[in-house]
């Protein structure tokens, strides 16, 4: 039960982030806004649109693919995105200061690395663990 729970939990993250980055790809000028963020003229624009789809659907597909197929290894990449992105904004936070609603993006990396973990010791990891795909 806790088991499917989790792996429930994960594909819905991995959804969700994925539907994010399809909205950097088709919008990304209304997503940048409420990253924060203003694109200036097509250079930004392609920013936007490249990276950030990129960086939510990797994530994202790796979610998915960890909790579908029961692969703690795939899950691995998702948390060292969100990791990374997590310190880089606590060392934003020291360097470039606090801003307005700073807590809800930190929130969800830091969840979304936690629930990673947790599920990268319950799930089967690597070459050594026995599938029965």
């Amino acid at each position: 039960m806790t088991v499917t729970l989790l792996r429930a939990a994960l594909f819905l993250a991995g959804l969700v982030f994925m539907i994010i980055g399809g909205s950097f790809l088709f919008d990304p000028a209304a997503m940048g806004g409420s990253f924060g963020l203003v694109p200036r003229g097509a250079q930004g624009m392609s920013s936007l649109r490249g990276d950030f789809f990129a960086y939510f659907v990797v994530a994202g597909a790796c979610l998915i693919v960890g909790a579908w197929k029961r692969r703690g290894d795939a899950l691995l990449v998702a948390g060292a995105i969100f990791g990374l992105t997590f310190l880089a904004r606590a060392y934003s936070l020291i360097t470039d200061g606090f801003y307005v609603n700073w807590v809800m993006p930190m929130g969800v990396e830091a969840v979304t690395v936690i629930l990673i973990l947790v599920a990268s010791r319950i799930l089967p990891s690597g070459a050594f663990a026995e599938r029965g795909d």
